[in-house]
């Protein structure tokens, strides 16, 4: 399927979801991330979720990195140039939901993006191959091409693969693991 298809598919499939379901499946998501032979590393990029579209809730996540002590990093996006900047998560970092109503930083401490280990990745759907689709921005397209080689991507996800999307760009960069709430989707090398 095309992934102008699957876009509006998985939207849809993710507006009949209930709270409950929501809640339900982010708890397991995490919980399954533990399973990730991801936790020695220091720097890990999460996305803050948007409730209105019914993403996968990072919080619980959030709680796991803080838990074991990590660097944890959220984006700003900026919707003119195309790019996310990316800031440490403090106790004093203020978060506002900005006009897409996307949670971010108004401010703080900027961290390049060399100095990631591990990205945490929202998306809508993905494949057998690690291939995703997201809102179609391209926000994390271009991020991850900035970021250093070898850093590891993780999708988070509450279905499972399709079998392939169509319509893939030859500069995508695939992820290495997704988490659902049933599975850990492992690809490539890592």
């Amino acid at each position: 399927m095309h992934k102008d298809e699957l876009r509006k598919k998985y939207k849809e499939k993710r507006l009949q979801l209930s709270e409950g379901d929501i809640e339900k499946m982010s708890l397991e998501i995490a919980n399954l991330s533990l399973e990730l032979p991801v936790w020695d590393y220091r720097y890990y990029h999460i996305f803050l979720n948007i409730a209105e579209q019914k993403e996968v809730d990072t919080e619980y996540l959030l709680h796991i990195l803080q838990g074991k002590d990590k660097e944890v990093i959220i984006p700003k996006t900026n919707f003119e140039t195309g790019e996310m900047l990316n800031y440490l998560l403090t106790d004093q970092t203020v978060i506002k939901k900005n006009k897409w109503n996307i949670p971010e930083p108004i401010d703080g401490i900027e961290i390049p993006n060399e100095k990631l280990d591990v990205i945490f990745i929202p998306l809508l759907a993905f494949d057998e191959k690690g291939h995703r689709i997201g809102y179609g921005k391209g926000f994390y397209d271009r991020f991850l091409t900035d970021c250093k080689p070898g850093i590891i991507k993780i999708g988070l996800s509450f279905f499972d693969p399709v079998k392939e999307i169509d319509g893939i760009f030859h500069k995508d960069i695939p992820l290495d693991y997704c988490v659902t709430p049933n599975k850990i989707f492992k690809f490539g090398s890592k």
